[in-house]
């Protein structure tokens, strides 16, 4: 197989991993719905370039994270199917840190959207 081939198999691959947290993870359809809810009200607020950036960033962010800790609790899962108290503290971990990205995300939201919403009332 060619270099070229393992290339476009990594990015297939890669896709397939995307497909199956959307389709197939309760926290990805929240996630996705969260972020199409979150690209509407910029596009009905206007924001400016670099707010989207950051607000793009933002959603970029939380999934990734999301999809490391999904990744990561089934890794758990398959390591150890039965309770044990330091795969529960790895699988607690993987939420907090997705967590603290999604309250620090809101916060930006909260500072991009707040003022335009106030605007227009």
């Amino acid at each position: 197989m060619s270099q070229r081939q393992h290339i476009f198999k990594a990015f297939a691959n890669a896709f397939k991993g995307i497909a199956q947290f959307f389709l197939h993870e309760r926290n990805g359809k929240i996630q996705l719905l969260v972020a199409v809810a979150v690209i509407v009200c910029g596009y009905y607020f206007t924001i400016s370039a670099t707010e989207w950036i950051i607000v793009l960033l933002c959603i970029g962010a939380v999934i990734s994270a999301e999809m490391m800790n999904s990744a990561l609790e089934k890794l758990c899962d398959l390591v150890h199917k039965e309770y044990h108290p330091t795969i529960k503290i790895i699988k607690d971990l993987a939420a907090a840190a997705v967590l603290w990205l999604a309250i620090i995300s809101v916060i930006i939201g909260i500072i991009i959207f707040l003022p335009k919403l106030i605007a227009l009332i």
